[in-house]
């Protein structure tokens, strides 16, 4: 998921995809603490995407302040 994607989308639909990526991360934590995680790149690509999710909503909240 790139950063242009995500600035395409609503705040709402934003926020239900960092939803849906901290879940996933939970999840990869979980697997990596049982030994059952195969593809380890994947923790790494999620934890970024969460960040990316995160700057788009402050430069969008930012934006809408100074509107």
């Amino acid at each position: 998921m790139n950063a242009q994607e995500l600035r395409d989308k609503t705040p709402d639909q934003l926020r239900e995809t960092l939803a849906e990526l901290k879940k996933e991360a939970f999840n990869l934590r979980f697997q990596q603490a049982t030994g059952q995680m195969e593809n380890t790149a994947r923790a790494r690509q999620v934890r970024r995407s969460v960040a990316r999710v995160n700057t788009i909503l402050n430069q969008k909240a930012a934006q809408a302040a100074t509107e």
